[in-house]
């Protein structure tokens, strides 16, 4: 189950130097204040040192709950598959489906070399809003990126990025399908958990303990 490029862009856009839009509303702002947050976080010189690396992710893992609706995510990821499933076959599967994308997060943005990143305009439909974006590289190439967000409480978290027309959500929603075509729902969670065991590892040969379990998270319905 590797991520597509998509999943290599959506990370990066959150690791650039930031430009002010011409003309933001608050998705914007919001994007825009938590990817400050992040670049503090790796511009902290105390944060820096092997000693500090699970603090250092801590504070990254904060910040990503505050941009993305992972429980969204997950439930149209798994597409019509999420319908089959029972409470708990969903909060499980959210919990993994999650870590699995926050390890992938957390492991390109301490990659992070420099790319910029300009907010080019926002649209608004209500409680759902589509903030665009582009990555510019150091050799000037621009890719453009489309984060579509939803509003909870006054908060903007985004379900969907999309990145030169291609969505993140639709890819790992084909490819979740295809493995469970092939191998049944349980086959996909073996190869979650696999992946999660996988990723723990390194963290537990470091004397690292495992992590808590997160809380029950709860998917909205769509709009």
């Amino acid at each position: 189950m590797r991520p597509h490029r998509t999943v290599v862009a959506v990370l990066l856009v959150l690791l650039a130097v930031v430009a002010p839009p011409a003309a933001a509303g608050p998705p914007t702002d919001q994007l825009r204040g938590h990817v400050e947050q992040i670049l503090k976080v790796l511009d902290d010189p105390a944060l820096r040192s092997e000693a500090r690396e699970r603090e250092r992710r801590a504070a990254i893992r904060r910040v990503a709950d505050e941009i993305f609706d992972f429980g969204e995510i997950s439930r149209r990821s798994l597409g019509r598959y999420w319908q089959e499933r029972s409470p708990a076959e969903r909060q499980e599967f959210t919990l993994l489906f999650t870590d699995l994308l926050e390890r992938s997060y957390i492991s390109k943005i301490e990659g992070y070399s420099g790319e910029r990143i300009t907010f080019v305009g926002e649209a608004l439909d209500g409680e759902q809003a589509t903030v665009r974006t582009k990555i510019v590289s150091k050799q000037g190439i621009e890719t453009p990126v489309d984060y579509r967000v939803l509003q909870q409480g006054g908060r903007w978290r985004a379900y969907d990025v999309n990145i030169e027309g291609v969505s993140l959500v639709a890819n790992y929603r084909s490819q979740f399908n295809s493995m469970i075509q092939r191998q049944t729902y349980a086959g996909l969670v073996k190869a979650l958990r696999a992946k999660q065991d996988e990723g723990r590892a390194p963290e537990r040969r470091a004397g690292e303990a495992a992590p808590a379990a997160a809380p029950p998270v709860r998917p909205r319905q769509s709009p």
